[in-house]
């Protein structure tokens, strides 16, 4: 991936500097729209430990909202209440953002479900699926936007010691496969945005020993850090916009 050994020293660069040097002087600082995967009415996914994974979406979302404050970006929250059920009243709220990315947590298909006793009850679990996955659309009209934002991201994790999952590459074309990219075309957050956008999948959490691991305080704040250090070296380490 030489194309985008830039952005990984633009990462290594973001993550090193001062906040306060970033971009030049008098630039305004770039926006970004971090949307809250799933809603309170409609949670989306059970854990194999039957936490929702709106619950999830929300606590990784209020952590790299604060991480990107810290760099100087302007952080627009959609959904952070749980009470936004359209999908396209999403990036509609996100109008005048430069970047928007929509936090999830994976899960995996019913027939690859196993079942054990949690708790006194009965829940399903994998573990055949397991890491991260970045999606991108191509009917958005920002593509290159997004792939270039959506592989520093990806750069930027593994480096931090995050793995992707291959998964995808049985339902989905590549984008930047070995960064974790891939196409979705058809996701609304995704097609519906004016501007760059990905969807983040942080983790599968019906992986037992995975949902062990998002849930780690510690690991939740590195995983922050890097995607937010990952945006903003897309956003502002030139001093440009993510479409520039």
């Amino acid at each position: 991936m030489k194309f985008y050994l830039p952005l990984i020293f633009a990462c290594f660069w973001v993550s090193t500097a001062t906040a306060g040097s970033a971009g030049p002087t008098g630039a305004a600082p770039p926006r970004v729209a971090v949307d809250v995967g799933h809603t309170l009415a409609e949670p989306g996914a059970s854990s194999a430990r039957g936490r929702t994974e709106f619950e999830f979406n929300r606590e990784l979302a209020g952590l790299l909202a604060l991480a990107l404050r810290t760099r100087r970006v302007k952080v627009q929250e959609i959904n952070f209440a749980g009470d936004i059920g359209s999908l396209a009243e999403r990036p509609e709220k996100a109008r005048g953002s430069d970047f928007f990315i929509a936090i999830h947590h994976d899960s995996i298909a019913p027939e690859y479900l196993q079942f054990w006793d949690w708790d006194g009850s009965e829940a399903s679990y994998t573990t055949l699926k397991r890491g991260f996955g970045i999606f991108i659309s191509r009917r958005n009209p920002e593509l290159a936007a997004s792939l270039r934002c959506a592989s520093a991201i990806g750069a930027t994790l593994r480096r931090g010691g995050f793995e992707p999952t291959q998964w995808h590459a049985r339902k989905h074309q590549p984008a930047d496969a070995e960064n974790g990219v891939w196409y979705y075309d058809n996701l609304v957050v995704l097609h519906k945005s004016t501007f760059p956008a990905v969807l983040f999948e942080a983790g599968v959490i019906k992986h037992r020993e995975e949902e062990l691991e998002l849930l780690d305080a510690d690991r939740q704040a590195r995983m922050a850090d890097a995607l937010a250090t990952g945006i903003a070296a897309c956003l502002f380490v030139t001093g440009k916009s993510a479409r520039e």
